[in-house]
């Protein structure tokens, strides 16, 4: 019988499904160990991962068997994609799974950002009254920006036409043809950086994209615009984005990634209660339906690359 290694959380109804036809090791928690990992490795003939899995060269060399990868997200900045090729080892992402639970993060963070309800949260717990000190604004007839328009960002531009929103998109890879039957403009970052009252990234991290949003940035944000990071992290320089509020070149942030996960101690100290911002662990795209979602598709499409063998 096959063998399978999990090393993160996953949807019980898709374990119980491969449960039927093949050899379950179940551990949410062994992605912390790569030397277990590396050892576990050695006979599985499918590994299914999240984010946090590292899987390099020194530890795909131990796969002796190891035929499927299965990743519960689309991410795969952490699986060596290069070996993978050259050992004819498939990698299946769950494309899409997850989209609408990351559109509705998107929403709702700057929905909250724009009512400035972080902050006003924060002092009515303390105990004061804020009702006429802190002015908020509403989503509708705003501009919102979004960096990458694949499958995740037209889901966000879908939700915010509700709104009446003025949408605007970058994507080197697309051309306004593409978008012909889309209520969006594809414009410029520069413009995006210039008219945006909302921001919202959407995009692989990758030599080209990191650091894309920086000192230089900011000082282009004309309307003080809210930030949100849903994608990844090392796509906004986390140093310059906090220096941006604080000299209210932007009005808030919401940041789901990081450079570094867990975020670093450095970076939370510089965070106080009294901030319009929003920080998240890495959930944008979680939720239980959306898990259901991403684990029985990768379930699905292992019995199915099995099957064809």
């Amino acid at each position: 019988m096959n063998k399978i290694l999990i090393t993160e959380f996953m949807d019980q109804s898709a374990i119980d499904l491969l449960n039927k036809k093949f050899e379950i090791i179940y551990d949410d928690e062994i992605w912390k160990n790569s030397d277990l990992i590396e050892k576990k490795i050695e006979n599985v003939d499918v590994i299914i991962v999240r984010n946090k899995t590292q899987l390099n060269s020194n530890i795909l060399q131990n796969a002796k068997k190891l035929k499927f990868i299965g990743r519960l997200g689309v991410g795969l900045d952490n699986i060596d994609t290069n070996f993978c090729e050259k050992n004819n080892i498939k990698i299946q992402i769950a494309t899409g799974m997850n989209a609408d639970s990351v559109a509705e993060y998107v929403i709702n963070s700057s929905l909250s950002l724009l009512r400035k309800i972080p902050n006003l949260n924060s002092r009515t717990i303390k105990g004061e009254w804020p009702r006429t000190s802190i002015s908020s604004n509403e989503l509708q007839g705003k501009t919102l920006g979004i960096i990458g328009f694949g499958l995740i960002g037209r889901k966000v531009a879908n939700l915010a036409n509700a709104f009446r929103v003025n949408n605007l998109a970058y994507d080197p890879y697309l051309n306004e043809t593409d978008l012909s039957k889309e209520n969006i403009k594809l414009t410029t970052l520069d413009n995006i950086f210039n008219t945006a009252d909302i921001i919202s990234i959407h995009l692989p991290f990758t030599e080209n994209t990191k650091n894309l949003i920086d000192k230089n940035s900011f000082v282009k944000m004309k309307n003080k615009p809210i930030i949100i990071n849903s994608s990844r992290g090392g796509i906004i320089n986390e140093k310059d984005l906090i220096n941006a509020y604080l000299k209210k070149l932007i009005s808030g942030f919401a940041i789901d990634v990081y450079e570094t996960e867990p975020v670093k101690r450095s970076f939370l100290d510089k965070i106080n209660p009294d901030m319009n911002c929003i920080l998240t662990p890495h959930i944008a795209g979680i939720t239980e339906e959306s898990n259901q979602r991403v684990s029985n598709f990768i379930a699905e499409k292992i019995i199915n690359f099995f099957n064809n063998l």
